[in-house]
């Protein structure tokens, strides 16, 4: 159990060394050359001239700076200082002048450049297109023909920079693509819009009737509408493998052969190095304890939330965090093989596994090139030879390319995923990738985490009542101290009256409890065999608390946690709808054993981040669409892995950016609703699929016999568009999971996953 402190011992051991702070501005700085550093530092605070001023004049006036300059729009302060003695206080200079500051990192402070200049694109066809609108509608309406050229003029002035501009998000793609001798759905876009455009400048030169400017910036903005939405929804799900590289350590205190302490990057750190480890800093590298005693929190590892004692001899995996006391550790593993080096080497082959599964849309786009190309050239050509009318064939042409322009195909998917998202977001549950709704369709079976996701993850103390008021209440007040998870419980669970007694002292001692004294009188609240004389054995189970009076036990406490709301119901609708379910945990044997007794489900204990990710693996070679469904940072691989998958929002920051789907509700009646809704959602983007291929079915043959022009045919795209949009809009999200009649293996490998698991 781990405390608060209460002295000036766990207030020094919480206190940062200096050394490592003026070590990592050196580590973060570059020499620029002329015997100078520079070092850029984040200040997310600055807002004004005032503070510019502020800021550079405390960093100016320190000893060894040469320069200091604030960017107001990036909220950064670059320094230039003299590289021939230790960095001066930067930090702790901004902080006493009432500004928080970290060093600046590229990759934290980056933006999405590719949304940035879709949205600038999309704003700027919008704009574009609604006002040549208003001069075509002058134009339909009878204008005169000198009115007439003037505002095919007008529009003509204000199509072109924003197709330049807004056009080469699908210019340049199309160019890439036709300059390796491939076409993509780009390519008669680009086509259909500059041929307009062309058609439409010759036309107006020549005081034409008809100029198609409103029909060509009006397909950029629809189109821009879908390629933005898409690119929103699958751009969220990329930060998981960035997020759990800030768990590594930077560097440690290494303790040198002549007894000095050197801090090292972590890159430098060889196995057999001693490393001085203080309360609240990362494992840098896997190590083995040679002195202290403390507690880690090795969520990343097991999942488990109740921190796990470390003694002298204990192997230790990088990342996990150290709680409670300084340790003296050696490493046994460089960086590049540690344990946490492995779950990002996991995490990162999962995201490229996943990039390989193409979407519907990709899948129709790789044969509607092409046949779109081939039918607007042999219109062209077959015009060409019946009338000789070069004009007549191009515009016909066109108007083919514009009637068969992928508009209701490009928002066919994203249309139906923003819809989706939006039914899902008023459940409870947020998407993070458009992409992910196609896949959670496909899953049949579901993969569940114990702790913190089929359970709160939040302990709880059993049989209360059977333990007396004021053994209780003493136990409450010593517990009050500490912020274990077990402490919490038990300070939660302590009666209100009689009032809290007073303690004469309260000190902690890491791994083993709480120790308090009352007079001459000493109680003991933690481990049995730290806190009684001798440890009887009576006590049941590995996961008891014993409160002991100068040794004697004056009571026991037993610990569980509760299933989380809607897991049994959850689980019960996903079996009637045919999916395999497993329960996979790092969590000890006994309570994952009790808890899928409950449910009636299969699971594997004690399996490490790894072993998740090599079950979900066994799954997918046997063919099986997985689900995966975990909070902690030991089930980020396998999230990463699966399928599929989703994380609670009480999740580890890195496990819900893992994860395609996040339940923002306790209840776990999110799986099920969330797998209804993709299926809805999968069942209404194939009919927007088959409505705009049923469109050109009608349309393309009417546009190739010469009696649509290309306005008729913008207007008939744009109304093909709005049919797609309307059809997803019908998705309610209010349908059951059905019953699903996926074939099952008829023996199901169990013992070679759980090989491959370990």
């Amino acid at each position: 159990m781990s405390c608060c402190g209460s002295g000036a011992e766990l207030a020094l051991l919480a206190a940062p060394d200096p050394r490592a702070a003026d070590a990592e501005v050196l580590l973060s700085s570059r020499l620029i050359g002329g015997g100078l550093r520079q070092t850029d530092l984040s200040v997310p605070t600055i807002h004004c001239g005032g503070c510019i001023r502020t800021i550079e004049q405390a960093i100016g006036a320190l000893e060894g700076v040469i320069w200091a300059r604030v960017n107001l729009s990036t909220k950064r302060v670059t320094i230039k200082w003299r590289a021939d003695g230790a960095p001066p206080p930067f930090i702790a200079t901004l902080e006493r002048v009432g500004y928080e500051a970290h060093l600046f990192e590229v990759d934290a402070e980056a933006k999405d450049a590719a949304l940035s200049e879709l949205i600038r694109a999309l704003a700027l066809s919008g704009f574009a297109a609604s006002n040549i609108m208003l001069l075509s509608v002058s134009v339909w309406s009878g204008a005169e023909p000198a009115t007439r050229d003037l505002f095919h003029g007008l529009s003509a002035l204000i199509a072109l920079p924003a197709l330049a501009y807004s056009g080469r998000i699908f210019f340049r793609s199309a160019w890439r693509s036709l300059r390796h001798g491939r076409t993509n759905m780009d390519v008669p876009i680009s086509l259909g819009v500059l041929l307009a455009f062309g058609m439409s400048l010759y036309e107006t030169a020549t005081h034409g009737p008809h100029a198609y400017f409103d029909a060509a910036i009006s397909l950029l903005f629809f189109l821009l509408i879908g390629r933005t939405l898409d690119h929103m929804m699958r751009e969220r799900a990329r930060l998981a493998v960035k997020g759990l590289a800030r768990l590594a350590a930077r560097g440690a205190l290494v303790l040198q052969d002549d007894g000095t302490q050197l801090y090292l990057p972590v890159g430098e750190i060889a196995p057999g190095m001693s490393i001085m480890l203080a309360a609240g800093e990362r494992v840098p590298v896997d190590a083995r304890v040679i002195k202290g005693l403390s507690e880690l929190d090795v969520s990343l590892v097991t999942g488990e939330s109740v921190p796990q004692p470390a003694l002298p001899g204990a192997m230790l995996r990088a990342g996990t965090l150290n709680l409670t006391g300084p340790l003296t550790i050696v490493a046994t593993a460089a960086a590049g093989d540690s344990f946490l080096a492995e779950m990002l080497r996991m995490m990162e082959a999962a995201e490229q596994g996943r990039s390989v599964y193409r979407r519907i849309a990709d899948r129709a786009a790789a044969l509607y090139a092409p046949v779109v190309h081939l039918t607007a050239a042999l219109t062209l050509l077959g015009w060409l030879i019946a009338t000789g009318d070069v004009h007549r064939a191009i515009t016909i042409a066109i108007a083919v390319l514009i009637v068969t322009c992928p508009c209701a195909l490009g928002l066919a998917v994203p249309m139906v995923q923003v819809v989706a998202a939006r039914r899902l977001f008023e459940k409870g549950i947020m998407v993070k990738d458009g992409g992910a709704l196609e896949r959670l369709a496909e899953i049949d079976t579901v993969v569940f985490d114990k702790t913190g996701t089929l359970t709160l993850g939040n302990p709880r103390v059993v049989d209360a009542d059977r333990i007396a008021p004021a053994t209780l209440a003493l136990a409450g007040a010593i517990a009050a101290h500490s912020r274990h998870p077990y402490s919490r419980a038990l300070a939660a669970t302590a009666p209100a009256s009689p009032p809290r007694m007073s303690l004469d002292a309260v000190s902690e001692h890491p791994g083993c409890g709480m120790e308090a004294r009352i007079g001459s009188v000493t109680y003991r609240l933690g481990r049995p065999e730290w806190a009684l004389t001798e440890c009887d054995g009576a006590l049941v189970g590995d996961a008891s608390v014993v409160l002991s009076q100068d040794g004697q036990r004056l009571a026991d406490f037993r610990f569980e946690d509760r299933l989380r709301a809607g897991a049994t119901q959850a689980v019960t609708e996903l079996k009637r709808g045919g999916f395999d379910i497993d329960i996979v945990s790092g969590d000890r044997e006994r309570p994952v054993h009790q808890l899928a007794l409950e449910l009636d489900v299969p699971y594997f204990a004690g399996v490490l981040p790894g072993g998740k990710a090599a079950h979900v693996a066994a799954l997918a070679c046997a063919g099986r669409k997985v689900l995966m469904v975990g909070d902690g940072l030991n089930d980020t691989p396998a999230l990463m892995a699966a399928h599929a998958s989703m994380a609670p929002a009480s999740a580890a920051d890195v496990g819900r950016n893992a994860a395609d789907l996040v339940f923002l509700r306790e209840n776990l009646s999110a799986v099920p609703q969330a797998i209804a809704v993709a299926r809805e959602a999968s069942r209404l983007v194939r009919q927007n699929l088959a409505l705009a291929i049923a469109y050109n079915i009608i349309a393309v043959p009417v546009a190739i016999m010469g009696h649509v022009t290309p306005l008729v045919a913008a207007v008939a795209m744009s109304g093909s568009s709005i049919v797609v949009v309307a059809n997803a809009l019908r998705l309610r999200g209010r349908g059951g999971l059905g019953t699903r009649r996926a074939e099952r293996a008829a023996n199901r490998p169990a013992s070679t996953m759980l090989e491959a698991a370990e």
